[in-house]
């Protein structure tokens, strides 16, 4: 059991360690992401004035469709780079266990957003004049990205192999992934308005719940995506 469990964390961190490579030598997922959730923030700060009064009632809303469209971006390149590479049939001949594959997957675009969210939050601070590196807020981001990235890496398998892959990613994700970015949105609210942190908790708690579920379910179906 203790040998079977050694490698098949070996492999995820193999796979893991591949992507991170290849990312590294390549930048393309961090970059776009990056540019893009850049993009939106500055956007939305010439869109609405950040005065006092309003800057608290926007600013997880904008927060979250920065971190939630360039997640979208990252995602779909997790699966598109192997394919146009030629390495997804490889991934899939691989001897390795398929919730390992995905485990791979998911941490490496974990890790990508990880990066562009810690990048970003001085950002939006200095634009908006918000003290944004806040535990509870950090929390809700590292939770919301576990829920995230799990159902993402899902759906990004089943887009990769349809024409519109660009489209029916986000067409199919979304709708999944509404009541993980409400609890964020909520619970980011909380946070920048100051509310205790007991209340704060309730919606950290419902963040995992979620992340526990879409983590399970992803990994179960992955094998069956794959294999289609």
């Amino acid at each position: 059991m203790l040998e079977k469990m050694k490698n098949f964390t070996q492999d995820v961190v193999t796979l893991l360690w591949k992507d991170l490579l290849a990312e590294f030598r390549t930048k393309e997922i961090t970059i776009s992401i990056l540019v893009f959730a850049l993009l939106t923030i500055v956007i939305f700060n010439f869109a609405f004035t950040p005065d006092p009064a309003r800057v608290g009632l926007i600013a997880p809303g904008v927060l979250w469709v920065a971190f939630s469209f360039s997640g979208v971006l990252g995602l779909n390149r997790t699966f598109v780079i192997e394919k146009e590479r030629g390495g997804l049939q490889g991934l899939v001949l691989c001897p390795v266990e398929r919730e390992a594959l995905f485990l791979g997957k998911a941490a490496g675009t974990f890790i990508f957003m990880c990066i562009m969210e810690m990048i970003i939050l001085p950002v939006f601070s200095i634009l908006l004049n918000l003290p944004v590196f806040m535990p509870g807020l950090l929390a809700i981001a590292f939770l919301s990205n576990i829920g995230f990235v799990a159902m993402g890496t899902l759906f990004s398998a089943i887009a990769v192999n349809t024409r519109a892959r660009d489209f029916m990613l986000p067409l199919l994700f979304f709708p999944a992934i509404i009541p993980l970015l409400v609890f964020a949105v909520k619970g980011s609210s909380m946070v920048i308005s100051g509310e205790p942190w007991s209340d704060v908790m309730g919606w950290l708690w419902k963040i995992a719940a979620f992340d526990v579920v879409y983590l399970v379910v992803s990994t179960l179906v992955f094998e069956f995506v794959l294999e289609e």
